[in-house]
């Protein structure tokens, strides 16, 4: 009987034994023919799979006989099944071709560095925020772009006024002024203008954001010297786009937009318009608005005229008018009297006009031009003073565009205006100045090998006040192999000096005294990047991408805005740098419906000045982003987010404490429309926690820096509706 039973045992055994079987398979891109490493291959409703090795190879072992299907899948690729019955036999491995994704993984198209090549094939380093990240952000913050730029890894965005909300952007530690911000290619935001810049664009109509960080003034001329923000707007597609959007916050604000674009035979059109509004709102109970009341109106309508099939015209406008008033908030709710006395009011009217003409010579060969033409006014008025303007910018640019076996080299000229006229009163020491900028570059992008790319650059600007600037730049592009890519860059920078910064800004520009303009000089830096890429496909659905950057950036004569005797300020110039280096870490995973993006930066900025060498105030030396997504496609979205700060250096020499910022968000999509809610700084994290942001009496109080938000946690919701 144990004779019998240990046959039975052995037979079945070597049944099993050769009923598993091996598959072999080489995977390779179907255009270049090149392997794909880290490709994933699964037998379908089995746990059974492997990934590919750098020649693209896989051998999975164990299959059962029988007939089964094979998933063969890698990032930016169309999915392949194909059915095999095992046992199989092979001499050698399969040959399989993944084709490139078209529809489902749109390819992201980067117009900052006015090649319009894909993000994948650029030497710069540009990151693109654009597609459902776009809109994520945008049903977080549907009234201004704060959040969309505040929650990406190296970018924090500083908030200049205690109870009005004003704020600006620092790329790696820098001040925002050194940050240029433009609107397609058109620097709108800029001197007076670039106050308020954050809190009045409102992202519906936009299509992504391009941040390139590190001196990029080649590009664009001066200001770049952190980086630059190019808004990417929409334009007229073959269908029609008709969208809105409602949302309403806890503090009591409301935003409401609308969008419309379409494209006819020989004409095109967009139209964005919206409203935003929001009543005093103090939750720390304090006195003071930690968001303030204002109303705000923008419109923009564009056209597009298709003269031919490749000569496009482009004319827009551009209106925002806004009340906004912080301060105290039983003044501003109309029960003040000589104590309950403060407020900070600004009235801010912003319009511009764009042109642009893009004219096709022949496939290989493009010329463009571009103009546009702003008007801001703006008034800054607190108990006792006010500081008024009017800004006048314009901006003129003619491109020319040719490919030539595989170089492409792009040569502009360009003229830059701006002029400022402050309000004239008894006691203003007038700080108005007008600048003319003229400049021309040449871009070269070479194409040396399948492996490497390299990019150029060289402008020179002249600067009817502070003289001449040449500005080279160079990036190399190296791709490994599919999965492993390095760019390596580096340029120089310029700032004109200006009375517009964040040290004015906080102080309503009182006392401020204009800028001497005999021994004043423009800011300069040099700087540059080494960024690593890999991405990798695993089995089971799982997917790795990560991004290392490490940067570097020094000052040169900066421009420091000193107090002296009698209350006055005045812009000097004590010689020596501020240097900004540092690293970025960005990782994300991806598992069937799940994303984790988790970014970690480092910035380490310091200013020697005198032979003084001491920590930048208000930047976060270490800060932390992590992001769950669980979303299921055109039909849920639910998010979990949570943002470390680390102590900042505050402008008195004292250390604020750290911090943690944590939200949740979700979106239920049917065809037509969507309802979404975000549950915004779900600790309640507020500055008014950690101490007093405020001294002095009530009736003219002098307010801390702010590093931590003062407004607390806030709950927004509403709807999208899609015709």
């Amino acid at each position: 009987m144990k004779t019998v039973l240990l046959a039975a045992i052995i037979i079945t055994y070597s049944a099993i034994t050769f009923a598993q079987n091996s598959f072999t398979a080489v995977i390779r891109d179907s255009e270049s023919g090149e392997p794909l490493a880290a490709a994933t291959v699964l037998i379908q409703g089995t746990t059974i799979g492997g990934t590919t090795d750098d020649a693209g190879f896989v051998e999975i072992k164990n299959i059962p006989d029988g007939t089964h299907t094979i998933l063969f899948r890698y990032i930016g690729f169309a999915d392949f099944e194909k059915t095999y019955i095992f046992p199989l036999r092979q001499t050698e491995p399969e040959e399989v071709y993944l084709s490139h994704e078209e529809e489902e993984i749109e390819e992201v198209i980067v117009t900052a560095t006015r090649s319009g090549r894909t993000i994948a094939d650029l030497p710069t380093r540009v990151e693109a925020i654009s597609g459902e990240e776009l809109e994520e952000k945008g049903n977080m913050k549907p009234g201004d772009i704060r959040m969309l730029l505040n929650e990406s890894t190296g970018i924090q965005t500083q908030q200049t006024s205690a109870t009005s909300y004003n704020s600006s952007i620092r790329i790696q530690g820098l001040d925002g002024k050194y940050t240029q911000i433009l609107r397609d290619g058109y620097p709108l935001y800029s001197g007076f203008s670039g106050g308020l810049g954050l809190l009045q664009i409102v992202p519906l109509d936009l299509k992504q954001a391009e941040v390139i960080k590190g001196a990029s003034s080649t590009l664009y001329g001066g200001g770049a010297i952190a980086g630059l923000v190019n808004l990417v707007s929409k334009k007229p597609g073959d269908e029609r786009e008709l969208s809105f959007l409602l949302n309403g916050t806890s503090a009591a604000g409301l935003d409401i937009s609308g969008y419309y674009g379409e494209k006819y035979e020989k004409t095109g059109a967009t139209v964005f318009a919206s409203y935003n509004a929001g009543a005093p709102y103090d939750p720390s109970d304090i006195g003071f608005t930690a968001i303030p009341r204002f109303s705000r109106f923008t419109l923009n309508p564009s056209l597009f005229i298709y003269i031919s099939p490749g000569t496009t015209l482009e004319a827009g406008l551009m209106g925002t008018t806004e009340e906004r008033t912080g301060g105290d908030i039983r003044y501003i709710e109309g029960n003040g009297d000589s104590t309950h006395s403060y407020y900070e009011k600004n009235l801010t009217g912003r319009f511009s006009t764009r042109l642009g003409l893009i004219h096709k010579a022949g496939e290989d060969a493009e010329f463009r031009v571009k103009n546009s033409f702003g008007y801001y006014d703006r008034s800054v008025e607190i108990p006792g003073y006010r500081f008024s303007g009017e800004q006048f910018s314009s901006f003129t640019e003619a491109t020319y565009a040719a490919e030539q076996n595989d170089q492409e080299w792009i040569f502009g000229v360009n003229l830059w205006t701006e002029k400022f006229s402050q309000e004239k009163t008894d006691t203003a020491r007038l700080v108005d100045y007008s600048h003319v900028t003229a400049g021309a570059f040449i871009q070269n992008t070479w194409k040396i090998s399948e492996l490497i790319a390299l990019e150029t650059g060289l402008r020179g600007d002249y600067q009817n006040i502070y003289g001449f600037h040449l500005l080279p730049r160079i990036s190399v592009l190296f791709k490994f192999n599919s999965h492993l890519t390095a760019r390596l860059g580096g340029g120089l920078g310029y700032k004109s000096p200006t009375v517009f910064t964040e040290d004015a800004e906080r102080i309503h520009f009182k006392s401020v005294l204009p800028i001497d303009e005999d021994r004043a000089k423009s800011e300069r830096s040099a700087g540059g990047n080494l960024d690593i890429n890999f991405r990798a496909a695993f089995a089971h659905e799982l997917t790795l991408s990560m991004n290392v950057l490490l940067f570097y950036t020094q000052i040169t004569d900066p421009l420091l805005l000193t107090p002296l005797s009698g209350g006055y300020y005045e812009y000097q110039q004590p010689g020596g740098s501020i240097d900004t280096r540092g690293t970025e870490v960005n990782i994300k995973l991806t598992y069937d419906h799940l994303k984790l993006f988790t970014g970690y930066t480092i910035a380490d900025v310091h200013q020697s000045l005198n032979g003084i060498t001491s920590e930048l105030p208000l930047v976060a030396r270490h800060r932390v982003n992590n992001v769950l997504m669980y979303e299921i496609h055109d039909e849920l979205k639910i998010g979990f987010e949570a943002y470390y700060y680390s102590p900042q250096k505050l402008q008195d020499g004292s250390m604020a404490r750290d911090f943690w910022i944590c939200g949740l968000m979700a979106e239920k999509i049917w065809e037509g429309y969507s309802v979404f809610i975000n549950f915004e700084n779900l600790l309640d994290t507020r500055q008014t926690r950690f101490g007093s942001i405020y001294s002095g009496p009530v009736s003219d109080p002098v307010f801390a820096d702010i590093y931590a938000p003062v407004d607390g946690f806030v709950i927004n919701g509403g709807v999208k509706i899609s015709l």
